[in-house]
């Protein structure tokens, strides 16, 4: 007989995955942008700018509509709240785990980059080499 209960407690939506060549130059792209977006941020926020401002309405507009759940949100408000220690910000906003890799997939940073600094960013940051060419066959 299934257990319902018994599977959603053994299942977690961060657990790692295996992933392929195309999930693993997503993921770096998405990291590539949003290392330029907290840039971004991190000099706005400099020049008493609002774009800070503008993600943390967007964060609450999400929430409030419940297109975010609440650890999701934490993780992000937080981040916002250390913005004026410019290397745990950056550190928080980029960090390699799978699950902000989860979380960057699901930005609040949206419209923070022109596309022409998006692309720059994925033409600087974002390219991968391949050690073994086996997993591409």
């Amino acid at each position: 007989m299934f257990n319902s209960r018994q599977s959603k407690k053994n299942k977690r939506s961060y657990q790692v995955k295996k992933t392929g060549v195309k999930d693993e130059n997503i993921d770096r792209q998405i990291l590539a942008i949003h290392y330029a977006i907290a840039k971004k941020l991190l000099a706005d926020h400099q020049n008493q700018g609002d774009l800070s401002a503008q993600v943390i309405e967007k964060l609450e507009q999400r929430r409030e509509e419940g297109r975010m759940g609440y650890g999701e949100y934490l993780t992000w408000l937080s981040a916002m709240e250390i913005i004026e220690q410019s290397e745990d910000f950056i550190a928080a906003i980029c960090e390699d785990t799978p699950r902000m890799r989860k979380f960057r997939r699901r930005t609040p940073f949206v419209g923070i980059l022109t596309e022409e600094e998006r692309q720059a960013a994925l033409d600087a940051n974002s390219i991968g080499t391949l050690n073994d060419l086996s997993s591409l066959f």
